[in-house]
């Protein structure tokens, strides 16, 4: 298959990561087991669009385990992992499109070339995969029985699709599978969130004033792992009933505007535009410091951002320094990119085994089913979830009761009572 990476020599680097993230993967290496032996995906067709990282290669490589033929891109610029590209293109023959660093051009070029073997079923992480295919690549639609989208910003692109009625085939909302959000967007979120600003910045959280724009399953992990680390954190919301699980989890929720001049540091995670914006950057404190840990760079207004400085320097790495006049000065970390995947290495490989898990599981079921679903988002067939848990729980030596026979009948019935 065609590749385009950065360099083929570090495949020996990549695949020792690789193989050290698939020791705390079991759930997903008892499902590339099966696929080993059954070959469930014999023929398919795959196009990925995911972070280009350890984790992602063993999903891949499990895809393929079953069969399928599986080519991939990455879903964000700053993401890529070319140790890792390299590996997959010389050790497991795949075609990977992916370059860290890549302008838009790049990576929109990317996306097309993972197009190229004319996929069956398509991976998202952000829906620009399925976008570019209902938009410029129309005429691939009618080979492709589904797909399948891990994040939220994607599942809220793809119900807008579905609203409208453009989507063209039916899509599996993975991200919304309990086994991946109320783990990986809590736990892997809030802990990569912070590796990767402490990366970044190597400051002191404790004691520090940490700002959390949203509070949906991702921000509320980075709000509970801020807490942790000592901070004192302030959520802002815009729906009523997040700010209230907020206030009763013990945060400070208040408007964005008031915690503007308060902050020391500020992370939005809310699947919206320009949530921090021109005003905000005018009420802020000397020395306070952004980041997004959103899937796009729409969450910091950085146009208006460049437009207020009257300088800007690279300080470190992923900090970029905003002179704003009169001494002030902003800093912006990884260009307003995902933080976690920017100077980080994105979520620890033990909870993307669940999400994971969920992707392949997802894959097979359409690759069974596919022709028969309706263009619409779908959720996660239950059993899929059940048995994810299942093997995770097997995997951490964990055992659970069973219900009694005379509890099942309980639970059924409706005339027992007091």
């Amino acid at each position: 298959m065609g590749h385009d990476i950065k360099d083929l020599s570090l495949a020996d680097s990549g695949r020792a990561r690789i193989e050290w993230a698939s020791r705390h993967m079991p759930v997903l290496a008892m499902i590339r087991e099966r696929f080993r032996e059954e070959r469930p995906l014999e023929g398919l067709r795959i196009s990925a669009c995911l972070h280009v990282t350890t984790e992602t290669a063993n999903l891949v490589e499990t895809l393929k385990e079953g069969g399928a033929e599986v080519s991939l891109c990455a879903s964000n610029p700053l993401s890529t992992q070319d140790d890792v590209a390299a590996s997959l293109v010389k050790d497991s023959s795949l075609g990977v499109f992916a370059k860290r660093g890549d302008d838009r051009d790049a990576y929109y070029a990317h996306i097309e070339g993972a197009l190229e073997h004319c996929p069956q079923v398509t991976m998202d992480d952000g829906a620009d995969l399925i976008s570019t295919v209902h938009s410029r690549k129309r005429d691939l639609l009618d080979g492709i029985i589904g797909g399948t989208e891990e994040t939220t910003t994607g599942v809220v692109r793809l119900r807008s699709m579905e609203r409208a009625g453009e989507l063209r085939y039916p899509v599996i909302a993975v991200n919304d599978s309990n086994t991946k959000y109320l783990f990986d967007n809590r736990y892997g979120t809030g802990q990569s969130t912070i590796d990767g600003i402490l990366r970044a910045t190597n400051i002191l959280l404790a004691g520090s004033k940490f700002v959390v724009c949203g509070y949906g399953w991702c921000a509320r992990g980075i709000a509970i792992r801020a807490k942790g680390m000592g901070a004192a954190v302030a959520v802002t919301e815009v729906d009523p009933l997040r700010a209230l699980e907020a206030a009763m989890d013990g945060f400070l929720v208040m408007q964005l505007r008031e915690a503007a001049p308060w902050g020391d540091l500020f992370v939005t995670s809310t699947g919206n535009t320009r949530v921090i914006s021109r005003d905000h950057f005018a009420a802020m404190k000397d020395g306070a410091i952004l980041c997004n840990a959103g899937h796009f760079d729409v969450e910091i207004d950085i146009a208006a951002l460049e437009e207020m400085s009257t300088g800007r320097r690279l300080i470190r790495d992923e900090v970029e320094e905003f002179e704003l006049g009169g001494g002030k000065r902003i800093y912006l970390l990884s260009r307003g990119r995902l933080i976690n995947l920017s100077a980080a290495e994105g979520h620890p490989a033990m909870v993307m085994d669940m999400s994971f898990a969920n992707q392949a599981l997802a894959v097979e079921y359409l690759a069974r089913n596919g022709t028969g679903l309706n263009n619409v988002v779908l959720p996660v067939p239950a059993e899929i979830d059940r048995e994810i848990a299942r093997l995770k729980l097997q995997s951490m030596g964990i055992r659970i009761d069973t219900l009694t026979d005379e509890q099942e009948r309980y639970l059924a019935s409706w005339e027992w009572g007091t």
